[in-house]
Formats: structure tokens, sequence, C-alpha cells
């Protein structure tokens, strides 16, 4: 008889042990089912600027015609120098890219293209150079604009 009692009372309290210890496994279980509420907005950065205006590129076209420059390069082939598309595929569309080449424009350049160096053109300005050198950034079209730091 005390046998039975006690088998029982284990019983009993292993039973009220598992019903106390129930309700808290069902809230960890429905914590972790919830889902984020859907009012939350995912953050898309702002589109980046544009690499140049439309009128700046046509004036650095223009520029390019009234100039010496088609002497020595032309868009697709090369001639003296490298074509304009390989340059818009060597260098990156950012103004780190526009400072450098402008440079080069007006003080000339040797080494990166082969040995034939590129004369020196000092009576461009450094304005009309970068609206150049943005126009033939934007001829190769697998060139995509980057941030400048």
């Amino acid at each position: 008889m005390k046998f039975k009692r006690s088998i029982t009372g284990i019983i009993s309290m292993v039973f009220i042990v598992f019903a106390w210890h129930a309700p808290a496994q069902v809230k960890k279980k429905g914590a972790v089912k919830r889902k984020a509420p859907a009012s939350v907005a995912k953050v898309v950065p702002p589109p980046a600027p544009p690499f140049a205006a439309a009128p700046e590129l046509e004036e650095g076209k223009t520029l390019i015609s009234k100039s010496d420059c088609l002497a020595c390069h032309k868009i697709d082939d090369k001639l003296v120098g490298p074509p304009y598309s390989a340059i818009a595929g060597k260098y990156p569309q950012n103004q780190s890219s526009v400072d450098e080449l402008s440079q080069k424009v007006i003080k000339g350049g040797s080494g990166v293209w082969g040995p034939i160096p590129m004369a020196p053109h000092p009576a461009i300005a450094l304005a009309d150079a970068n609206k150049m050198v943005k126009y033939i950034l934007t001829l190769n079209p697998k060139n995509l604009p980057v941030s400048s730091k």
C-alpha cells in the first residue's frame, strides 16, 4: 500500500511539473515562430548622381571635334594613340580619373599606351579638358559610374 501511494505521489508530482512547464514551452515556441512585421521597409540607397550632365558631354564632344585630338585618336580604332573606347575601358568614371586624364591632355604623357608620347596641349583650359575627358569616359558602355572618394 505504501508503495502504491509513493508511486501515485511521484506520478502526480511529475504531472504537475510537466503541466507547469508546458505553458512556458508554448510561449517560447510562439516567440520563435513570429515573423517580422510587414511594415518594416527595406533601406535602399539613393541612386548615384549622373557622372556628367548631357550638355556637358555634348560640349566635350564638340571640343574634341574642334581640337587636334582626332589626328591621333578615333573612337574605336587605334591611330597614333589608343582609341577613346579603350581609354574609357581602362579608367573608371570618377573625378579622380577625370583629374588625372585632364592633366595628361594639358601636360602630355607617355608610357601608359606604349612608347609614343602624347603631345601636350597647354592651350586647352582645365575646365574644357575635364569636359572632353568626361565625354571620352562615357564611350565604353561597360564603364559604369563609380562614386569618387
